[in-house]
């Protein structure tokens, strides 16, 4: 079993307060999770509001799989106009 853990510091733009910033990640955290069907939440800096940490897992038998997998969740984060990632953190298990 390969296991992918990823965690992602991200920067929202125009977040100007806690409940705007938490639309932002709820819409990125559910559609992840539906799209990719990985395990994902809120890891950190949750009292900021233009911060915040997402973690994400998966899981297969290939590490060819996981890593594609981990390229395409980061992949489709960028695609989010309203955030810009500032930090990412992989590891292979």
């Amino acid at each position: 079993m390969i296991i992918g853990i990823c965690t992602c510091e991200i920067f929202i733009y125009n977040a100007n307060s806690l409940k705007s910033k938490r639309s932002v990640i709820k819409s990125i955290i559910e559609k992840s999770k539906n799209r990719f069907n990985i395990s994902i939440a809120e890891v950190g800096e949750n009292d900021k509001w233009q911060k915040s940490v997402i973690g994400f897992a998966t899981v297969s038998n290939d590490k060819k799989i996981v890593d594609e997998t981990m390229e395409n969740i980061i992949h489709f984060f960028n695609s989010y106009s309203e955030i810009e990632i500032m930090n990412i953190e992989k590891e292979i298990l």
